[in-house]
């Protein structure tokens, strides 16, 4: 059986816990909207997976300087999940 319909549930848990404590924007935010769209992906839900990484990228875009390391790792993941899947798309 797989694990990711639990790891859904912890991450559903998590932001729960995010909303009451940190503002809208903060990269915490973005690091678990990052984790529920790997596991959509991980589950084969690339739609939804996208989403959810357009999400963190627009958070930490917004909270974090342009060239900060977890703004670089989140659209590397957008490219590795679905840069193949549109033939060499890459999203900028």
């Amino acid at each position: 059986m797989s694990a990711y319909p639990k790891a859904l549930e912890f991450y559903d848990k998590a932001l729960q816990i995010e909303e009451k404590a940190l503002p809208p924007n903060h990269p915490d935010f973005a690091q678990s909207y990052n984790n529920i769209g790997l596991t959509y992906s991980g589950m084969g839900n690339y739609s939804k997976a996208l989403s959810f990484l357009e999400k963190a990228l627009t958070i930490l875009q917004k909270s974090l300087p342009p060239t900060h390391h977890l703004i670089k790792q989140t659209v590397n993941n957008i490219n590795t999940f679905f840069g193949e899947a549109a033939g060499g798309f890459i999203y900028a």
